[in-house]
């Protein structure tokens, strides 16, 4: 089975369901990120390109890219600004390092809230303008707590939501994904791998594929990881009995309180790194590698020593997890690991 096209809600973008989530290669070099971007485009034939402004330089590796097939691809890129001033410079720059004059899907970035006309911070009346001068062709919005989602998709001013989602999300998740496509909302994926914590690429991608709306954008930063998607494109994995087993044995191993690594929690006042050290165990035993044991980490997970239960991070966490005690419990896991009580090989 062919990996197929879907079109992106009220957009009209038709593009193959297997995109590309830039995020990853800011942290490539620049000679490795443009080979990866070619290959992706020329042979992954994917032409949906998806970064943000604060991916530090993920736009203008992009640029150096593809901008000489520009009117080939789709760019969707996004602004965390806070005022309009801000979100004017943003776009700015962004056209700069992208090399075009226009950006096919422009998202409020990491929304906590659903910008509408007339709110008081003309948030939304500037993607208006925007779009009425030519400069973007689509307003779209991403957020990571699900009741803005669903406000911004019944609210009719969005064509498109990313939000995260895999087979490891709840019914609340699928019922927004049919939402979307109610209100012909395009659908775009993000933490399809939760953040890594989904280690097996044939099911993640069976799952999202059974959503003839959804767009998975996967975070790619090394051609190998590249090749897998690509090799998706004749070969399309089904959501089969095999690939049924692996899911659900995930979502027992990771079903409940487990952080996703979305970073709405950060920073901490205490300058813990929250993101990861939440969800330690799990990296340790899911995403194997002897870095996390290094002596920046082993400094990085003492600093929860520090925490003064301030409880910031649980106001934040749009997943509702008691944060300060799972990170009190992955301390002592690691902890376990470092001492060898514990094997996670």
């Amino acid at each position: 089975m062919k990996t197929r096209k879907i079109t992106l809600g009220k957009t009209g973008i038709v593009t193959y369901q297997n995109a590309f989530g830039a995020l990853p290669i800011q942290r490539a070099d620049y000679d490795s990120a443009v080979k990866i971007l070619r290959k992706a485009y020329e042979v992954g034939k994917m032409t949906y390109f998806d970064t943000a402004r604060a991916y530090s330089d993920s736009e203008e590796k992009i640029g150096l890219a593809l901008s000489d097939v520009r009117d080939r691809i789709f760019i969707a890129t996004k602004t965390a600004a806070g005022n309009t001033d801000e979100m004017k410079a943003q776009l700015e720059e962004s056209l700069k390092n992208l090399k075009t004059d226009y950006i096919d899907v422009y998202q409020f970035h990491m929304a906590g809230r659903c910008f509408r006309p007339g709110d008081g911070s003309g948030m939304y009346e500037l993607m208006e303008d925007f779009k009425r001068q030519g400069l973007i062709r689509h307003i779209g919005v991403t957020a990571h707590k699900i009741g803005v989602a669903e406000e911004a998709v019944s609210s009719g001013l969005y064509e498109t939501l990313q939000f995260p989602f895999s087979y490891l999300s709840g019914k609340r998740e699928e019922n927004l994904v049919r939402l979307c496509r109610e209100k012909n909302v395009g659908f775009i994926c993000m933490k399809a791998l939760a953040g890594g914590l989904i280690t097996d690429s044939r099911a993640a991608f069976a799952y999202i594929a059974q959503f003839d709306n959804a767009l998975p954008i996967w975070g790619i930063q090394r051609e190998k990881e590249l090749d897998e998607w690509i090799g998706y494109m004749n070969d399309a994995p089904e959501l089969d009995g095999q690939v049924m087993k692996v899911i659900e044995e995930d979502k027992k191993q990771l079903g409940g309180d487990f952080c996703r690594g979305c970073g709405y929690c950060m920073p901490c006042p205490m300058g813990i790194q929250i993101n990861q050290c939440a969800r330690m165990s799990l990296m340790l035993r899911r995403a194997p590698s002897k870095s996390w044991l290094s002596k920046e980490w082993q400094e990085n997970m003492k600093m929860i020593e520090s925490c003064i239960n301030c409880r910031s991070c649980v106001s934040k966490c749009p997943y509702e997890l008691d944060t300060p005690n799972l990170l009190r419990k992955n301390y002592e896991d690691y902890k376990n690991v470092l001492s060898g009580n514990v094997s996670v090989g």
